[in-house]
Parts: C-alpha cells; structure tokens; sequence
C-alpha cells in the first residue's frame, strides 16, 4: 500500500522534506517533492534519470543552498537552512557523490580527515591521534588489511567507497546519502558495501540510497519513495515489493518488451565479417611483462551484436581502448581487418577513418566535454565532415544534434544546452548520437547502460538492436550478464587477458558465462567444448 506524499507532516522522523521545488533555465528539476526518513532506516529514491534524485540530494545536503529552492527541510526536528556542504556536514548529513572525491595521492588517512583534520594543543596535526583514528575507522568499515598510510591510488574501487564512507564516520554522520554507491563496483565488493549499510543502519544511522540496480534495492532498502519527472509518486514499504512494481512507479507504464525484438539485417553483405582480430596482444602501461591483453582473436559480423563478459580486471576495457587506435597499454602484436582488409589503428583518427568507433564506459572523463553544448559534444567525433574550408558548418551541426536529439529521445529543452546540466541518461545517448554520427562500421559499446535507470536503458537498447539492423557490427561489453544474454547473437568471455570461449546465444546462460570467466589454467578450445559452446574456427570460436 502506497503512502500518501505528504510524509513531511508524520511524526518520528529524522528527515523532512516537504514541497520541494528547484527550477534550472528552461527545466523544472523538482516540483513539490516530499520524502522523509525514520530514524535507523535505509530508505531509496528510484526514479528515471532525470527524475530528480540527485537534485533533491543536492537541495538537502546544501549544494543547491537555501534560497535556491523553495520547500522545507527538517532534520532531526529542526528547521535546516544550509547554505553550504559544510553546514550540512556539521548536522551529520553526508552525501558520498557516485564520482568519488577521494586526492589519489594522498594517504587513506589523509583524505578521511582532509579539510577535518585532528589537531594538537598548538593547532598542528596531531598524527598520532590520526593514525590511531583512522585505524579505528578502518576497522568499523572492514579494511582491516589495509595501513592508514597507504596512498588511494593503491586501492580498488570497492576499497575506495569504502574509505569515502569512513570518511563519512569521520564527521559523525547521523544521516548517509549514498548516491549509486555500487555502480562501479563488482558484485563482492557490492555485497561487502550493502553488508556495512545494514549494519551502519544496526547502529542507529540512517542512510538514503539512490541506486538503479533494483535488486539491490530490494535486498537493502526498508522503504521506497518514487520519482518521476520530478514529482514524488509514491512511498512504498520494501517487503512484499517487486522490482517490477518499482518499474511500473517509474516509467509510468510496463515494460514488457525491456529487450527488443531482433530484426535481422538482410543487406547482400549480410553474415561477412567486418571486423576480426588476430593474436591482439597488449602489455600494462607501467609493467611491460604483464600482459593485459594476451593474443585475444575474434570476429564480428555485419549485423551481428558480439557481447564481451569478464569479471572486474579480465581485460575488455584494455582490449576495446588498445584496438582503438591504440588508446590503452604498449602495443605488442596483432593484426585489425576490417572488411576482410587489414587496416592501421594505432592512432584515433586511423580507427575512425576505417570505421571504428568506441563508445568509453567513462563518459564524463572520456566521452563528453561536459561545459560543451549538446550540439557541440554530438558534433566532435564527426567535425572533418561538416566543415568547408576548415570552417564548421554550424548550421549543419545544429541540423545534426536536432536529428538525433528527436530519434534519441535527449530530454532537453534546446541543442545548445550544457551537457554537464543533463541526467546521465541523456548524457549516454548524447555520447551515443556523437559516434553513431561518425557513421561506423564497426561500434564497440563499452558499458553502454552503466549507472543509467531502466527506462533509459530500454532506450538504448533498442538503438542497439536498430544499429544491428542497419548492417552495422556491434561489441557489446557489459558487467550485466542479463542484459549480454538478452540482446547479444553470441557472447565471447576474458579472464586475465585471454579470451576463454565464445557462446552462441542458445547456448549460453549465466552459470555457463560464469564459469568461462572464472577459468583461465585449460587450453581456449576444451573450455569452450565444456561449456557446451563452440562451432570450429569458421563459425566463431575463440582462439589463442
């Protein structure tokens, strides 16, 4: 049974936030939202990108200062008026942002007391006192394997989030926002991360999640609260709840087709391999007696989605950099054809120019200039194509972003909107339309839908399936098995920089998957025949 929006008004609660309304140029983010959370609880905002999550966050932890917005807050019984971060943090409520703001150069210990730092009788750091906190700290997170001084850039990623919530500890939080906390996470390292909320939650802490990964949602959450076109739906308690009533809540409608029906390509050029890889070979960057990528062969066709799985570190991402134009690593061997030609990428422009594109998994850092425009960030990949006389054309840029703003489906009000202000989403289609416009051949899609809501990512995915259609040969790297599994014709599997086998799409499921990326001590061809995959050489099996 749903409850009515106007929680605000309910007694016992440690957060209220009522009639909520932030306006941008030309967007309404928020309009009348109201939430609010009971002491000790794990409550999650769900919503479309765009919903209004991150901004509602924002309003609350004093990034959008009071006066900025219109609304209420309450915390703790009293009326709150931040006009910083700061000010926020000194109320206990803390936000640990999905970009993590942890200095890579500095000591654990540093960055969790960076800018709270612990002081002696004369007003210098006391790092005695440091040290021994941040071993304590250290230990409430479960990093007890780890030394106050070791620097961030030595740690994993899961290790880090769990830093920025000590970090957290640090400042005495009462009230934790986490916002998609496990989206660059594998899954132990999520586990580990949802374990320490549940018992951060055990203490008397409560903590708002925002999160796309519903499962998730369910396994952790007490109580759901709904967003959609920045309006508050519903709030719902979380036993009994489904991930598809949460769907229903968010798009406002089902959605039975989430994997489209594939249309096969039937051009005279339909089955003809336009990319295929031989004995690709990479060495790490700063070690060049590891090998990242470890003579990996494969073939894509025309028409054809590839999907590309590994666990965190198996080598997809080094793999899809260094093909494209050699982005990623020291080059050791191997040979690139495309169309049955063998072709040069050992810089961008020479991939682009034979008809590659790569789509990054980090689109903020690699795949957008976010203080750019829309028009501009569609535009780039494609400039040497709209331009006279070294001159871009800006009125068939503009035509352009407007074309592929519409078949898109980018909420914006304008083209010439700041990409940086769109939800990430729309952000991913705009990366999306910047290298569809290159007019590839060959499109390799990494993490494609990562951090991004369930609406979205039927959007996508059926742009996926479309781009098949037309002819084109789609690599499709994905940590989501269900979604490899759901749209891809065969999935090739790496472990520790080796291809491991490739399975068609009848035959494969997520234990077989499994199984092909955990097993890298058997020879390529007896782990593909274990697997129950693997046609002979001709028909796609993997090599190496």
């Amino acid at each position: 049974m749903a409850r009515a929006h106007g929680t605000a008004s309910e007694p016992g609660h440690v957060l209220r936030m009522s009639g909520i309304v932030k306006t941008f140029p030309g967007v309404r983010a928020l309009d009348g939202v109201s939430m609010s959370v009971r002491p000790g609880e794990i409550h999650a905002i769900c919503g479309e990108n765009g919903a209004g999550k991150s901004t509602l966050m924002k309003v609350l932890s004093g990034v959008h200062p009071h006066g900025s917005y219109e609304g209420d807050i309450e915390f703790e019984g009293e009326p709150c008026a931040f006009k910083d971060i700061r000010a926020s943090e000194r109320r206990g409520i803390v936000i640990i942002h999905q970009e993590l703001a942890l200095i890579p150069q500095l000591s654990i210990a540093e960055n969790i007391f960076l800018g709270n730092e612990r002081t002696g009788g004369r007003g210098f750091i006391s790092w005695s006192t440091t040290l021994s906190e941040t071993e304590r700290l250290l230990r409430r997170v479960g990093l007890t394997g780890e030394r106050p001084q070791t620097k961030i850039s030595a740690l994993g990623v899961g290790k880090q989030q769990l830093v920025e919530i000590a970090k957290a500890l640090a400042k005495r939080v009462r009230l934790l926002i986490l916002d998609e906390p496990t989206a660059a996470l594998n899954d132990e390292d999520s586990r580990q991360l949802l374990d320490l909320i549940r018992e951060l939650r055990d203490q008397g802490i409560s903590a708002i999640l925002i999160s796309h990964k519903l499962k998730e949602v369910l396994s952790v959450a007490d109580s759901v609260t709904i967003l959609r076109d920045g309006r508050t739906i519903e709030t719902l308690p979380a036993e009994g709840l489904t991930e598809d009533r949460i769907i229903r809540g968010m798009v406002g409608r089902e959605l039975d087709a989430y994997y489209p029906d594939r249309v096969p390509y039937e051009g005279e050029d339909a089955g003809q391999v336009a990319l295929a890889v031989r004995e690709w070979t990479v060495a790490h960057p700063a070690d060049e007696r590891r090998k990242s990528v470890d003579s990996v062969s494969f073939e894509v066709r025309r028409g054809e989605i590839l999907g590309l799985a590994g666990l965190m570190g198996a080598g997809r991402t080094e793999l899809a950099m260094s093909l494209f134009g050699r982005s990623w690593g020291r080059y050791e061997g191997g040979t690139v054809a495309v169309d049955g030609e063998e072709v040069s990428t050992r810089t961008v422009p020479e991939a682009v120019a034979h008809g590659l594109a790569y789509v990054t998994e980090d689109r903020k850092t690699y795949g957008l200039n976010l203080i750019d425009t829309i028009s501009r960030n569609i535009s780039l990949a494609g400039l040497p194509g709209m331009a006279r006389r070294g001159v871009v054309d800006e009125h068939a840029e503009t035509r352009i972003a407007e074309r592929f703003r519409t078949s898109m489906n980018i909420k914006t009000p304008t083209v010439f909107e700041q990409v940086g202000r769109l939800s990430g989403g729309n952000q991913q289609k705009v990366v999306l339309s910047q290298w569809i416009n290159t007019g590839p051949k060959v499109l390799i899609l990494d993490e494609p839908t990562r951090g991004i809501d369930v609406g979205a990512k039927a959007e996508i995915y059926a742009v996926i399936s479309a781009l098949a259609a037309e002819g084109r040969a789609v690599v499709l790297i994905s940590s989501e098995l269900s979604e490899l599994l759901g749209l891809c014709d065969r999935i090739a599997t790496m472990a520790a920089g080796r291809l491991t086998g490739v399975l068609e799409r009848e035959q494969a499921s997520q234990e077989a998957l499994m199984r092909l990326m955990t097993r890298t001590e058997e020879p390529v061809d007896s782990v593909v025949s274990a697997a129950g995959g693997g046609r002979g050489d001709e028909d796609g099996e993997a090599r190496g």
